[in-house]
Formats: C-alpha cells, structure tokens, sequence
C-alpha cells in the first residue's frame, strides 16, 4: 500500500514489486515514444507518481531510492510541506499577472533574500527567470551592456545550458552541441583545474592552471576585451569536478585587476547542496554576479541573476525579463525552499551526507581499482570510473554500473566530459539508513565491473 501523496510521510523504503521498468511503467514509455521526439532523452523509464524524503514511487508500486534529487532540484524534497502550503495557497489566489505588468510581493521577497544570503555584503540588485540557462545567459547580457565588451571566458568540462549561447559557453559536445552550430561569436575556453586528471599532479593543479588561462586571455583575447568570466565553483556535468584550492580565487583576482565581471554559475551547486548555502564561499569568493536555479524552488521553474548593483542597475528599463519571469507560485516556493533549508538545517544536514558517503566511497576505492577518483562536498558527490591500473575514462562500466543499481532500485546519474562519472545528488531530507543502504547497492554493483 502507498499513500495518497507524496511527500515526506511516504513510506521511506526501496520497494520492489515488479521488474524495473514494470509493465505499467513500460506501457506508458511505448506511449512516450510515439508522443514525444527522441531528442528528449530517459535515464531511468520509471513513471513516477509520487515522490517525498528519499524515494520515488512509480506507476507500478515500487519504491526507489533517490540518488539524483531530479538534478539537483529537491534539494529539501519533492512535495516538501512548506512548498505544498505556500503554493497551494498562492494557487487560489492567483497563478499569474507577469511582474513586468502588475507585480506583486513575492517576486520583490525572493529578490530581498537572495541579495541577503548570496556571498558578500556590497550593495545587490536581483532579477527573476524560468531556468538555469535563462539565468546564465542573462547575466552574459548584463556583463556585456555594462563593460562595454563582448568576450566571454568559460572553461574545460563547463555546462550552462542547452540556449544557443549558453550551448556554446557549454564544453561538451556529445549531446549537447552536436549538429546544432553555427554557435554564438567571442566566447573563448580556457583550462580547467581538474586535480585527478592534471599532468603534473594535482598538488601543481591550481597554480599552473591558473597561469595557462590567465595566459591564454592575455595573449588570445587581451583582458581589456573580456566582459565576463563565467566559472561553475564545482563543474556539474563535467563531473563534478572540483577545481584545485586555489585555483577560483586567482582567477577571481584576475577579473577584479582587469574590470571582468566574475560570473558563478551555482545553478547546481546553490541552495546547501555543497555543505554551504552556496559553493562560493567554501573559498571566499565574492562573484559580481552569481546565478541560481534548480534547488531554489522545490521542483517548480525559477532562476535568478544577483549581483552588484552598479553593474545591474545600468541596463536600460525594459532590458530585463520576460512573461514567465518570477511566476507568483515559484516565488512562493522559493520563499517556503529558505525557509525550510534554515529551519530544517539542510547544510549542515548536507555536511552529515557528505560524512557517510564520502569514508564509504574511499574505502571502496581502496578495494576496486576501477574506481579512480572520490570527490565532491556536502551531498554532491562523485566517483569516477577508470580501466583498472589507469587514468584512462571507462563510460561502459559506469554505464553499467548504473544499469545494475537501477535494476536494484537505486536512481543514480551518470555525467562527466567521459561519460565515465557517477555522481550522487540525494535529496538532503533523506534519511541516513536509505543512504546506507543505496551505498550497498553500488557496491555490489561496482563489485561486478
């Protein structure tokens, strides 16, 4: 038996009643093939119909263990109670207006915290959008218009989105720039500090680095020329890469010292994901503008742009926005996401995470050799899987794996510029003996590679 919802008082237990996908499952995946265009891609063809604390409920009846958070999005649960009360009663009221038409105070509210909580105490202005990509785009935008320049600086294994541009500021091209180009102009790549994979070691990672872009900009592009720098503090699809310590603040330093505007992309990294409320201040870094989305909403479409005042105050009336822009029940979810992440202590409950997952990961790593690097903070968390004695990628056996612990019942996600990445990203409302137990789940799996 399951509830008649979802939420956290979902039976919190992986459950399996039929194979994985079940029939009823499988019936409705023949009617997602002939409705909607293969480009749109599944990783597990479960049909969920109901979702809370660290489990998904599919049309079947089974009960899944939720290692993916739907990327990163319900970082305080899916139907998390507040979001449920806050939105619901918003729904009633009204759904839409467009803030560029008749505003209304929530979207004001949002804005006012985000200035508040984000890294920095100068002066910030804040707008709203629909998604991660919108934001990063729109704050290319804002750059742009407020230098007077066009180049814009990304790095090795970056992702910021499927738009045409931020497609382009993406590093990765299978699948998410093959066969789409021509691509935007002036937007240029530079090396990442990528630890496990640097040539001379990850103990020379950040300062050389750091040297070949900030040479590479000098010499390829002239700083005088770059309007923005845009840098994810942890590469997400890339494979949750964690620049070497050091690396961020120098290259941070270089846009101070050269009038760049210093972009963060936390849109995966943001709202307590990473053990800090965002990833930036695990160094210090103070972005000019830093853009949110995923976890800022519990499952409902938002995005926003915060950033010093004087660099978002100079675009002209009109510049900004959109219809959908800060939708009044986004906002009103976003509201009750705050709250819940302070009240509840989800970033030091995401620090509990990282301390269960992270001993256990390493000390499977000391046991199989095909497991290369453990990495990550908080409750995002990666293992990358390699040939045995070797640095070189092996996305058939994370492919594998993953298949395995699907079949188990565990929700797990691959990534990386290889392909050969698992990477975990639990709801951070998750209880420890789920975690414990989808931990055993990949063992055994990786037992089997």
């Amino acid at each position: 038996m399951t509830n008649s919802q979802g939420g956290p008082s979902l039976p919190q237990e992986r459950r399996l009643v039929t194979a994985i996908p079940g029939p009823k499952s499988t019936e409705l995946l023949a009617r997602k093939q002939a409705a909607v265009p293969p480009g749109i891609g599944t990783t597990l063809p479960v049909f969920v119909t109901q979702a809370g604390g660290g489990v998904l409920v599919d049309a079947d009846g089974n009960s899944l263990i939720d290692f993916g958070a739907g990327i990163a999005v319900t970082n305080v649960g899916n139907a998390a109670p507040r979001v449920v009360e806050r939105v619901s009663r918003q729904v009633a009221d009204f759904t839409h207006t467009c803030f560029m038409v008749t505003p209304y105070e929530s979207y004001v509210a949002v804005c006012e915290q985000l200035n508040a909580l984000t890294p920095g105490d100068h002066e910030k202005r804040t707008f709203l959008v629909n998604s991660g990509a919108e934001a990063v785009e729109n704050a290319v935008k804002v750059a742009r218009h407020a230098t007077g320049r066009q180049a814009v600086v990304v790095f090795d294994h970056g992702y910021h989105g499927r738009t045409l541009l931020t497609m382009t500021l993406t590093a990765k091209n299978m699948p998410y720039k093959h066969g789409f180009g021509p691509f935007a102009p002036e937007v240029y790549r530079v090396p990442l500090a990528y630890p496990f994979r640097w040539p001379s070691g990850p103990e020379n990672c950040a300062a050389e680095a750091a040297a070949q872009a900030i040479d590479a900009i000098n010499k390829q592009i002239g700083a005088e020329n770059v309007a923005a720098v845009v840098i994810e503090p942890i590469a997400g699809e890339g494979g949750f890469i964690e620049p070497a310590k050091g690396f961020m603040p120098r290259i941070a330093e270089f846009c101070r010292e050269n009038g760049i505007v210093f972009i963060a992309d936390e849109v995966q990294t943001g709202f307590a994901r990473t053990g800090d409320l965002f990833a930036c201040e695990d160094e210090g870094i103070v972005p000019d503008i830093i853009c949110t989305a995923k976890g800022i909403a519990g499952g409902l479409p938002l995005a926003a742009v915060t950033g010093r005042a004087e660099i978002l105050d100079k675009v002209h009336v009109g510049g900004l926005g959109g219809t959908y822009g800060g939708n009044p029940l986004a906002c009103e979810a976003a509201l009750a996401v705050l709250e819940t992440i302070e009240s509840d202590g989800l970033v030091e409950r995401a620090r509990h995470i990282g301390g269960i997952m992270l001993p256990r990961l390493r000390a499977m790593a000391e046991r199989n050799e095909a497991i290369g690097d453990v990495r990550g903070r908080g409750a995002m968390i990666a293992i990358e899987l390699v040939r045995p004695g070797t640095t070189e990628p092996d996305p058939a056996a994370a492919a594998a794996v993953a298949k395995r612990c699907h079949a188990e019942g565990l929700l797990v996600l691959t990534a990386g510029t290889y392909g050969n990445v698992l990477r975990f990203l639990p709801p951070l409302v998750i209880p420890d003996h789920l975690l414990e137990e989808g931990l055993t789940i990949l063992e055994k799996a990786l037992a089997t590679v």
